[in-house]
């Protein structure tokens, strides 16, 4: 059975090691001309409020995915060895 990337979209991430909430899938990391999924885009934590923004993004294999449930998934990896710096995007008019 396959799942689709829409369905992959807004489930929310559980690291299975120590129960704690990643966040929800906003992204997946794709390769073109395989087309197969690489790994997945959790966004990091809002900071102060959210009025300064996030904190590094979490992307997550696509090996370390453990299990995939109708509104959940199950990953199998460590917080901190999968954080990366978030992009910033410069709007220049």
């Amino acid at each position: 059975m396959g799942t689709r990337v829409t369905e992959l979209h807004c489930k929310e991430v559980i690291c299975i090691a120590d129960g704690q909430r990643l966040g929800f899938i906003s992204d997946v990391e794709l390769e073109v001309p395989d087309g197969q999924v690489l790994a997945i885009v959790v966004p990091g934590p809002c900071r102060f409020l959210g009025l300064f923004g996030r904190k590094d993004d979490f992307i997550i294999p696509w090996s370390c995915i453990r299990r995939i449930g109708p509104d959940i998934v199950l990953v199998d990896v460590r917080p901190d060895e999968c954080r990366h710096p978030r992009k910033k995007i410069i709007w220049i008019p």
